[in-house]
């Protein structure tokens, strides 16, 4: 566990996105967005049009799911489609790392028609002893996802590409959101993580994190920053598809968990992605100019091979 080094929120990117939700093509925002991904990948946004009553109501209910007996939570525990309760140590971002100490819960958009195109797909197990974790699940899941292709709108943007790039294949979404419950690590065990170093697999990441911290940002010297909760922002981690996407100009930046505040943590996430045909290809961002030797590849198989490695139901 190295050492970790404190910033001040005024040393983390803080960008303004309402001109985007707005529906501008606002180039100076996409510059930020642009300059931000480049330099650590790991920025906060604010304006971005969630709302908070729904992310205040949302994070009570997952904290009584989370607080459930064990029995209760395995009535819906994981499907073969990553859906429902991952208790802890189910998932491992390491081979040589501890399993997770972390619980999670996911669901995803319920997309009857495409069931075979992909693992991801299938339907919701949403838990009998929290009703109301349904309707606020498939609101935050729209209103997030919403707030993710304005994202990409801006990336686009700031790459100098039509505002609809990364767009173009986003009918049926591989995109699943998640409640991620960190107890606190009362042996504070070095080799034991919430959720081990890693980069996250897919496209691009939105976080919701609540006001204990514990969130740990890698830069590009191999330092390892905190990264202090913000009021009302949330926070935003270029992926390992947008990272291959760029040719490795967005940085998808490692990052870890660390929870040993003496409080329980909770964490709201959408982990965003297009349909599984698309085809990462940085040769379409770069053009004919493109030197790199990166392949192509499609979105569905990548994250099949990453899910195959990280989770232990998968095998």
């Amino acid at each position: 566990m190295a050492k970790v080094t404190q910033v001040s929120a005024d040393q983390i990117p803080v960008i303004d996105i309402s001109s985007l939700v707005n529906g501008e093509a606002d180039i100076e925002v996409a510059k930020s967005l642009h300059q931000a991904s480049q330099e650590l990948g790991f920025l906060y946004i604010t304006g971005h049009g969630l709302d908070p009553r729904l992310i205040k109501q949302l994070y009570q209910s997952g904290l009584a799911f989370f607080r459930a007996p064990a029995e209760q939570k395995k009535l819906v525990g994981v499907s073969q489609n990553h859906r429902g309760w991952l208790g802890s140590g189910q998932a491992k971002m390491d081979d040589k790392a501890l399993s997770d100490f972390k619980e999670s819960y996911i669901w995803g958009i319920e997309d009857v028609c495409h069931q075979e195109d992909h693992f991801l797909r299938g339907s919701n197990t949403w838990p009998d002893f929290v009703p109301q974790l349904k309707t606020l699940g498939s609101a935050y899941l729209t209103q997030a996802h919403e707030v993710a292709h304005h994202l990409m709108r801006g990336f686009a943007l700031g790459l100098g590409l039509e505002e609809g790039f990364f767009l173009k294949t986003t009918e049926k979404p591989l995109s699943r959101a998640s409640l991620v419950y960190y107890p606190n690590q009362e042996d504070n065990n070095p080799n034991q993580f919430g959720v081990g170093p890693h980069t996250d697999f897919g496209t691009l990441t939105l976080l919701c994190q609540d006001q204990v911290g514990g969130l740990q940002v890698q830069d590009v010297n191999g330092q390892w920053l905190e990264a202090p909760p913000i009021e009302g922002s949330l926070v935003v981690n270029v992926g390992d598809l947008l990272s291959h996407w760029t040719d490795g100009a967005y940085k998808s930046t490692p990052h870890r968990v660390i929870n040993s505040s003496g409080y329980e943590r909770l964490s709201i996430v959408l982990a965003y992605d297009p349909n599984p045909e698309t085809v990462i290809d940085p040769r379409s961002v770069i053009g004919t100019n493109y030197k790199g030797d990166l392949a192509a590849i499609t979105c569905g198989d990548y994250l099949d091979r990453r899910f195959k490695k990280a989770f232990s139901y998968r095998n």
